[in-house]
């Protein structure tokens, strides 16, 4: 039977960026940096394990670019980004030496992958998909921590928060997906796939990073 890891709440914060206030440095803050990061909070409740799983923003947009996945879907590309650090590492050579990782291995050792050459972009997803139902079969299933037990734990430590119904309810209600940045992941990806065998000739969709061929295209 697979372990139960619940799901307690969920975090947002952002990566380094250079900002100075106060007129430390002259000129315009940096156009880049702060970065959206969320974190979830896991604990499994056989053996009050916890584990925190932060993930960028882009993340979802990676996912919708590599596997074709609804940039809208916003569920199910969590679900995907939550389950993926359970799913072994097939070129791992001590994976095959834990029953439960050698089971999943089995599984999934003859799907193909974001990279493999001549693939079918609904292929690709559903391969994936069944990576991340493998592991639900045999590793870990994710459930939500009940809300009383979250309430609790909140006012232990002198939160006034107050518990969503859902645990993932900060990231499901305020993740919207921006169709240009996954386009643009989606190109890069698209660039990569095309030279994997050969040099590719860049046209209009598919090009090298910072290449604008316009017209010419």
């Amino acid at each position: 039977m697979p372990d139960i890891m619940q799901l307690w709440d969920a975090e947002l914060a952002y990566t380094h960026t250079d900002l100075h206030p106060g007129g430390v440095t002259a000129g315009p803050p940096a156009a880049d940096g702060a970065e959206p990061l969320w974190c979830v909070y896991q604990v499994q409740p056989t053996t009050n394990l916890h584990a925190q799983h932060a993930f960028p923003h882009s993340a979802f947009e990676w996912r919708a670019a590599e596997y074709g996945f609804d940039p809208d879907d916003v569920d199910g590309l969590l679900e995907v980004i939550l389950y993926e650090p359970y799913i072994p590492d097939l070129a791992d050579p001590f994976a095959r030496q834990d029953l439960v990782a050698a089971k999943i291995l089995e599984a999934i050792r003859d799907l193909p992958g974001c990279w493999t050459p001549g693939v079918p972009e609904a292929e690709r997803r559903a391969a994936h998909l069944e990576r991340i139902a493998a592991v639900k079969a045999h590793r870990v299933q994710l459930q939500d921590a009940p809300r009383k037990d979250r309430a609790g734990a909140l006012a232990f430590v002198g939160s006034r928060r107050t518990p969503p119904a859902d645990p993932l309810a900060p990231i499901k209600t305020q993740t919207r997906l921006d169709p240009v940045r996954v386009r643009g992941r989606r190109m890069a990806v698209d660039w990569v796939r095309a030279n994997a065998d050969k040099l590719a000739a860049p046209t209009f969709d598919t090009k090298p990073p910072s290449t604008f061929l316009g017209a010419a295209g």
